[in-house]
This record gives C-alpha cells, structure tokens and sequence, in this order.
C-alpha cells in the first residue's frame, strides 16, 4: 500500500507491506504558508520520490475536519487548505484509489493492527502533538459517526473557561495540551517545557481519556505524538493517577494509558490500514 500522513508540523509519505511492515519513507516540513496548491506540491514531491508502482491502493491520514471519505479536508492546523479537494487530487497524481481518513482514526487502526491495541476490541488511539486528534474502536469497529469525525476528543473540554481553542470553544484538550497550545501558554518550545507544564499536559490528557472510558466502556489508551512520546514517563505517569481519580464507575476501573508501540511509523501504517480495510 502507498501510505501518507498530513500533519500541522510534518508530511511522511511511505510504502507498507500486507503485514504492516513500513518498507520506504519519504519526510518533509508541512510548508506554513497560506496557498493550497503549493502545499499540495510539497506532498506531491514526496509521493513521486516512491516506488509505488505495485501498490495497490493508497491510504491517507489527515488531520480534521474533514467530509467523510476525506473529499474535502480542513484541518484546523493547516490554514492553507479549507475544503480542499484532498482525495480526487491524489487520486489524480497515483492513478489508484484513494481513502482517505482522519490522522488520528488512522493511527487507532495501525495501533490495533500490529502495535500497542492489537487484539484488543475496545480502545481510543490518540495523537498529542501539533494538535490533538483521537479514533476509538469499539466491539472491534473504528467508529466514523454522522460524517466521519468520530473521536475528537482534542475537543473535549478539560478547562471550562479556559483558552480559546481554533474550533472557537474554550478549554478544549487540544487548547490546552497541544503542541501549539503549550507553545502560546508558555511561550516557549514545547520541547523545552517545565516539570510543571509536562505534568499538567499529561493531567489533561488523563482527564480526557477518564471522560471517553466512562462514556464508551473501553480500558485502554494508545498514546502517540511528538508531545506525548517526547515527554515520555512523566507525561503518561501524570495521565495514569487522573485516569485512575476519575475512572470510578466499576467498568471503566483499570483504565490504563500506555505509549504507541509503533513510534513514529504509526502514522502511516495506520494510514496503509485505512486503504487495507477499504480496497
């Protein structure tokens, strides 16, 4: 399968495998500017410099929103494409099928495929990092919803009143825990963050995932993301002791958060897996 990954910070194209293995990688800077076509142009690069004659489909996770089946996307990090026509575009560039799906739903999949959620049938995969994006599966089923934006919970508020997040609501996860949020809380790199604000992220986040196991009846949380994985053991500790405050009803005890076990391929082999249980 060919394999794309569009994010607020970095683009990754990449060929895997029918067993999920990641055999070519292609990286580049998601360009900040302002105009569609040349960001288009950037991933379209990437695309080309693969050999994917021999693939069969191809598979792209996209930040959201997005119209189901990704014919349109507006990511709410990358202000250059609003509506843009993301699907027949690639589509036109490979001359194969195209699904496309969000990032974060994509990323559950490749979890639940060969990474940390394999053989399990109820659980949310999350990414925390430009932005905060979330899929959940449930009784072994990715939950797409009225237009296949289920799982945002980057939108779920963990601050009442508190910063105002880019989907115009206040206190939204992805207002408070995201890369860019840190960044305009602290004015600083995120990379540099205190003990204090690494603490804090992981608080959120845990209150977050209490809020979805409580709701949904599912134990575990597959985290990924530069935010996340780079803050590492204390980050996910933080996140496990407000899971397990708030976690009270008998089913949803025992939540457990743990880091995505494929790192940073777990972008596209979730991405090849959209197309996988698609073509």
């Amino acid at each position: 399968m060919l394999a794309i990954d569009i994010g607020g910070t970095k683009m990754s194209a990449g060929i895997v495998g029918p067993d999920g293995t990641l055999t070519e990688r292609r990286d580049a800077p998601t360009p900040a500017g302002t105009d569609a076509d040349a960001l288009f142009d950037t991933l379209a690069a990437l695309v080309l410099d693969l050999p994917f004659a021999g693939a069969s489909a191809c598979g792209v996770g996209c930040g959201g929103p997005m119209d189901r089946g990704g014919e349109h996307v507006s990511p709410l990090n990358i202000p250059a494409w609003r509506n843009f026509p993301l699907r027949a575009r690639l589509a036109a560039l490979t001359g194969m099928p195209v699904f496309v799906d969000n990032d974060a739903k994509a990323l559950a999949l490749g979890e639940g495929w060969t990474g940390a959620a394999a053989g399990c049938r109820n659980y949310i995969g999350m990414v925390v990092s430009t932005g905060v994006g979330g899929g959940i599966v449930c009784d072994g089923r990715l939950l797409d919803g009225e237009t296949g934006n289920a799982g945002h919970i980057g939108h779920v508020i963990v601050e009442p009143d508190g910063h105002i997040c880019g989907c115009g609501a206040r206190g939204c996860l992805e207002a408070e825990a995201s890369g860019l949020a840190i960044r305009r809380i602290t004015g600083a790199d995120p990379k540099d963050a205190t003990p204090e604000m690494i603490e804090r992220t992981g608080t959120l986040v845990g209150r977050a995932v209490a809020s979805v196991a409580n709701l949904l009846d599912l134990h575990l949380a597959v985290v990924a993301g530069s935010v996340a994985l780079g803050y590492g053991d204390p980050f996910f500790a933080a996140a496990q002791r407000e899971i397990d405050a708030r976690c009270r009803l008998e089913f949803s005890q025992g939540t457990r958060i743990v880091p995505a076990k494929l790192g940073r391929d777990a972008p596209l082999i979730g991405a090849a897996r959209v197309a996988l249980i698609r073509v």
